[in-house]
């Protein structure tokens, strides 16, 4: 199914997994399928599966999930495709073994930028990805946006142009950038309705577990860190139980403010992390 008619029921909840590293052990391998079985069980709408970081991931492992997590759990699956590793002759096969594998979904990502170098340059922005795989296939594309404004965007104006400019070429549904304070999505979404965005924004939502982890993604998304968040992490920095906690909290602060304000729904970044999804998940299960 296109996961974009999951919207005919609002809210929707979506998950994102990281597939297990193409070295990883049989043990690590062996969590990772014991966590995803987990994940599953809470019944999300449809669940992503990332590439790679810097576009350092493998073609076979994201689309062999995919199609694990469709035909084990009846799951609609999300193949994310970074341009930074494609070309055109690798997209156009990638996306006939998509289509081959009844994976209908993906999300279309210019990727992260590799430190030495970008490997191809057929899609200079995500936006021309989009439109490769437009004329390319019948998928249902979802794309990427960001409350915070793209890192490299001069401002937030010419930075919702851009999105419309991606949405146009036939991006159906968004996923926001991960944030921490509610205020900026609603500014994005009244940006986007004033741009004539008219396509699903799904608000991406992720747990705090660690300092380092979130100061790291923060930097790389240009993510702001409000007051109220900054002295969580400082208070609770020594203490890995308490962070976890008051990070999951936090988490669904949030989500039951967006959930009462009328949001498309909820992309819960896991980061293969089936406690924390667990326990956000039961928190709101009452509100949806």
């Amino acid at each position: 199914m296109k996961v974009v008619n999951c919207f005919d029921h609002r809210p929707v909840i979506s998950f994102e997994i990281f597939p297990p590293r193409a070295n990883a052990s049989e043990k690590a391998t062996n969590r990772f399928y014991a966590s995803l079985d987990t994940l599953a069980s809470l019944e999300p709408a449809y669940i992503s599966v990332t590439y790679g970081a810097g576009g350092n991931g493998n073609h076979a492992s994201t689309l062999a999930l995919c199609r694990y997590i469709k035909e084990h759990y009846g799951i609609d699956a999300v193949a994310h495709i970074p341009a930074v590793a494609f070309d055109q002759q690798s997209l156009k096969t990638y996306l006939a073994d998509l289509e081959d594998a009844h994976v209908e979904n993906v999300l279309a990502l210019r990727g992260d930028l590799p430190a030495d170098g970008r490997p191809n340059n057929d899609f200079p922005f995500a936006s021309d990805l989009v439109t490769a795989i437009k004329r390319e296939s019948d998928l249902n594309i979802l794309g990427a946006c960001y409350p915070d404004v793209h890192p490299e965007a001069d401002n937030c104006v010419v930075d919702v142009q851009h999105l419309k400019e991606k949405v146009d070429a036939g991006v159906s549904q968004l996923i926001t950038q991960l944030f921490f304070e509610n205020g900026h999505y609603y500014n994005f979404l009244e940006r986007c309705e004033l741009a004539g965005i008219k396509v699903p924004i799904q608000a991406g939502i992720m747990s705090v577990i660690n300092e380092r982890q979130i100061a790291k993604m923060a930097t790389m998304g240009g993510v702001g860190l409000p007051p109220k968040f900054l002295k969580m992490m400082h208070h609770y920095q020594d203490n890995k139980i308490a962070m976890r906690d008051a990070g999951i909290a936090y988490a669904v602060d949030q989500i039951v403010d967006l959930l009462s304000e009328g949001v498309d729904g909820i992309h819960l970044y896991t980061m293969d992390n089936p406690v924390v999804t667990q326990r956000i998940c039961s928190a709101i299960k009452t509100l949806i």
